[in-house]
């Protein structure tokens, strides 16, 4: 296990430098952020002030060599927008996606994994054939939509949730947290639902084609055989076999909700990363989107490595359900 994290520390070394240097070249590579900076009646010399100010007058490969020497010590450049230190500022908005992210896939799974046991265990059922046409609502159906449909029923009509925000939030440290207060969780209930109702298909999905494959497998049948209880056999022998997909396929899209998160988080107003990308990308605050994209890369990389030590565990615990079985034969 030891000798697995150290390669996958090492490769995500590797995989950072490479990123970086396609990011960095391909973001500084598109527009001009001078021309975003200066007003329209500068003369010449003030934007290539400007441009010397923000070491845009050095060529690519230099611009490069700086911020990777800076990159090494943690810092990131400022943004061009606000001067601030441009990893303070994600940084910043990061507990807002981290919350919304949290809820969303918590949601997908508590909804998903029963429906897609249920789905499984009686594919043919009315019931069943409901879930799955659910699901395919929750692939076909873009995430804006859905969003401006919850805000029009939940918010404008109804009027029990806010349309837009993050609400009141509490403060641990540095942190700024939202779902410590009612008005908190009250608007993180649309954005997330939103999310949730996509992810959650795609749950359902997996769990259900899991479930259909393990039940002829020998050792439910011999967990029944013993006669233990239906909610036993599903619950534990059935349940920890399925979860491998399942674990496999959040932690997938809980690093995409983290990433991409953008057109959720701005159709609902959400002050997370997503957003402050957007706004930089449209002021071609450079330093900003690198490092945002850099920090995703890099905590996709670590997710993935989570996942591979919650395989393990799994099946470690696997092997356990399994020799009563092998012991019986």
């Amino acid at each position: 296990m030891l000798a697995t994290i150290v390669r996958r520390l090492l490769q995500t070394i590797v995989v950072m430098l490479v990123m970086s240097a396609l990011v960095f070249a391909g973001i500084y590579m598109v527009g001009d952020p001078v021309s975003m900076l200066a007003s329209p009646e500068a003369t010449e010399a003030q934007r290539a002030a400007i441009s010397a100010s923000l070491g845009l007058d050095q060529p690519l490969w230099r611009q490069y060599l700086i911020f990777m020497g800076q990159a090494v010590r943690g810092d990131f450049g400022n943004s061009f927008l606000t001067g601030e230190p441009a990893m303070h500022l994600i940084l910043e908005r990061m507990p807002a996606t981290v919350e919304l992210a949290c809820v969303a896939m918590l949601l997908s799974v508590l909804i998903g994994v029963p429906l897609g046991i249920l789905a499984g265990l009686k594919p043919q059922a009315p019931g069943s054939r409901a879930i799955m046409t659910g699901s395919v609502l929750g692939f076909s159906l873009p995430n804006f939509w859905v969003g401006l449909m919850l805000i029009m029923v939940f918010a404008v009509i109804l009027g029990w949730v806010p349309a837009g925000g993050r609400g009141k939030t509490v403060s641990i440290g540095s942190l700024e947290l939202s779902v410590l207060t009612l008005n908190g969780w009250l608007s993180l209930a649309l954005p997330a639902a939103t999310i949730a109702f996509a992810k959650c298909a795609m749950i359902i999905r997996v769990t259900r084609a899991a479930t259909h494959e393990a039940l002829p497998m020998d050792y439910i049948k011999f967990a029944r055989a013993k006669g233990l209880s239906e909610k036993r056999v599903l619950g534990v022998h059935l349940l920890k076999n399925i979860l491998i997909p399942v674990v496999t396929v959040a932690g997938l899209e809980f690093g995409q909700v983290m990433a991409f998160a953008v057109v959720t988080e701005t159709v609902f107003s959400w002050p997370g990363m997503g957003k402050l990308l957007i706004d930089s990308i449209i002021n071609l605050d450079r330093p900003v989107v690198v490092a945002y994209l850099l920090l995703i890369v890099f905590f996709l990389v670590m997710l993935n490595l989570v996942v591979d030590i919650i395989y393990t565990v799994l099946d470690l615990s696997l092997i356990h359900i399994s020799e009563p079985t092998r012991q019986a034969e």
